[in-house]
This record gives C-alpha cells, structure tokens and sequence, in this order.
C-alpha cells in the first residue's frame, strides 16, 4: 500500500555518498528533507540537486535536515556530483542515498515490489515515479508527499515555506492559509473553542465567518 501523510516512514540501513546510515538513527530528533531521483546523470535533476545544496543552510536553520535518494549506485552520485558542482556552482552537500538494488524506492512505494532488484539497464523512464518529496517529522511520522513529474523541476523555496509552516502549526494550534509565509497571518484551527482562543489571543481576531478566525502569527 502506498505511504500516506500521517504515516511512520519506513526506516531502512543503506549507503550513501556520507557513508553507511540507518534512516532513523541519522534522522535522530531532526525534520528530514527525502527527495528522490530517477537516475543519475539527468538534466532536471542535476539542476535541483545543486540548488538544494544551495539553499540547505536555510534548512538546517530549521533543524531540518536533508537527504538525497537517487536510483543508482554511490559510485555514480559521487562522479554526478562533480558535473552538478560544475554545472550549477554547488555540489550536494548531504547524504546521498545509493539505490542501486531499489530496496529505498520499492520501501517507499515509488516502484512496484516486481520492478527487479538492479538498477542496471534501467532508464529513467523506468523509473519515472521515483521523483517525490517527503517530510518527515521528528516522531519519524509522514508530514509532507509531493510527486513530481521528470519534465517539471521541483520548487524547493515551496518545500522550505511548508515546513516553516509545520513547524509552526505543530507549536500552536493554527493552521496556515493559502500561500502564507512567514510572519503572516494565520488561522485559528476549528478544534479551538473560542473560549480557549480568547485566552490565547486576549486582543481577539478578525471573523469573517466563525469558522474563519484569523490571528497574527504566534511569535512565541
């Protein structure tokens, strides 16, 4: 069955071009950032691997840490690193994860449990559904699943304001509204009483409808 938000995610030991890792242990009580490549050596890809190293500073200000799964073998990650570097000014910066038997793919249902046990002789169009983000909270609990086509880069400055916002929303019981960023306003979830807002917010909030409490954001 495939992973859902809410779900646990799957911890797995593999190599990486950081060395040998067991997902959860190297997790530790951080957010992680998962996302996933078809193939190395693939033109969007290298453009999104290089300026994820490029913003991961922004992340590991969040206590966010960040790891890269792409389906061949480290040895190959570590020679694509260079033309990344070469190509885009920023090497990866964090782990990438060798996935050269499709164990981490198939654990993540991003391929089929028949789709073989190598990455030899595959393309990246076999492996065309291996191009999601996951995020993953500190309770190693799903937060976050986007799936990208191969012909469309991801935007990584969208994964970096979602995860401003939940961690927001896992402090205070707010929600965030569309395309909110940092510093707006936001919303008060409906399991909030308004006798229990009021004494979180004793200055009150704007209702345009009462299921629509909107408040600054908490700052605490």
């Amino acid at each position: 069955m495939a992973l859902q938000i809410g779900d646990s995610a799957p911890d797995f030991e593999a190599q990486t071009t950081q060395g040998t890792i067991k997902f959860h242990d190297w997790a530790g009580d951080s957010w992680v950032i998962l996302f996933s490549h078809p193939k190395d050596f693939t033109p969007v890809c290298t453009t999104e691997l290089g300026y994820m190293a490029k913003l991961k500073p922004e992340f590991d200000k969040r206590n966010c840490k960040v790891i890269g799964l792409s389906v061949d073998p480290v040895a190959d990650h570590v020679q694509w690193s260079k033309d990344i570097e070469e190509t885009q000014g920023f090497a990866p910066n964090y782990p990438m994860i060798g996935d050269g038997d499709l164990a981490v793919a198939k654990l993540y249902g991003m391929l089929p449990a028949g789709a073989g046990e190598s990455s030899e002789g595959r393309t990246a169009v076999d492996n065309q559904t291996v191009r999601n983000v996951f995020v993953i909270a500190p309770d190693k609990s799903i937060k976050l699943i986007i799936s990208y086509p191969m012909s469309t880069g991801r935007n990584f400055d969208e994964v970096l304001r979602v995860v401003d916002s939940l961690q927001l929303t896992a402090k205070h019981k707010v929600a965030t509204p569309v395309n909110w960023k940092q510093g707006e306003n936001v919303i008060i979830v409906p399991a909030v009483s308004d006798e229990e807002a009021k004494e979180k917010y004793p200055d009150g909030w704007e209702a345009p409808k009462p299921y629509l409490r909107i408040v600054p954001q908490p700052t605490d």
